[in-house]
């Protein structure tokens, strides 16, 4: 069967695709890995080394949220090892475009050492302000990954990339699916297209932000088209 590798955002982990998972049972090799935070480039770098050690030579590779980055970097710098990106609902640090004024919080993850000082003892409350709605097992299991000073510093990560290494990326090449929900919608698409030379966007109807727990359906049907 052929590798898929799923990649998380912020603040998931790989439960962020338990309702997409038992859909593609059977029909991919799915490998949904916890990322450990950080920039973008260690997190390809990462993702490189696990396809080396299970010697896998090439992968489709889905992302959502601060996953997207990572997934990009994979695709520009290794397009041998990457045989389709299906991204979802992230931007790209470092490409015109992306949101006009980003939210908030952006800044505040941005400093070091602020946020997990302010949200450390308080990661729940914190964080149930970014999953509304999301079914309380899997809610349970994001703040676990994200209680303590060294976890929420390593997930505060995502958001410490200037984007250097994505300005410096050069063309994406393999064939990419950019798909939005209702937050982000069309800007991964837009930033896209002007380095990506096969692209696709769409918007997924009736989701939030978090696709795979909204319409896992609909990840999964576009995970298996090709």
């Amino acid at each position: 069967m052929r590798p898929l590798i799923l990649l998380h955002g912020w603040p998931h982990t790989w439960q962020v695709w338990s309702l997409v998972i038992p859909l593609l049972t059977g029909r991919r090799q799915v490998i949904a890995p916890d990322l450990r935070g950080g920039d973008a480039a260690a997190g390809a770098a990462d993702i490189l080394r696990l396809l080396d050690e299970r010697g896998i030579e090439s992968a489709d590779v889905a992302a959502i949220d601060a996953g997207v980055p990572i997934a990009f970097l994979l695709g520009t710098g290794h397009p041998g090892r990457v045989r389709r990106l299906t991204l979802m609902e992230g931007t790209l640090p470092g490409l015109p475009g992306g949101f006009a004024q980003p939210p908030w919080w952006f800044g505040f993850h941005a400093v070091p050492g602020l946020a997990e000082t302010v949200v450390e003892g308080h990661e729940g409350e914190y964080l149930d302000f970014f999953l509304s709605g999301v079914p309380r097992d899997i809610r349970d299991a994001f703040v676990r990954a994200h209680t303590g000073r060294d976890a929420l510093r390593r997930s505060f990560g995502f958001y410490r990339d200037d984007g250097a290494a994505i300005r410096a990326a050069g063309r994406l090449t393999v064939p990419t699916l950019a798909l939005g929900g209702s937050v982000v919608g069309d800007l991964l698409h837009q930033q896209l297209k002007p380095v990506a030379d096969d692209l696709t966007g769409e918007i997924i109807e009736g989701s939030g932000h978090l696709i795979p727990l909204d319409r896992p359906d609909a990840v999964a049907e576009r995970l298996l088209l090709r």
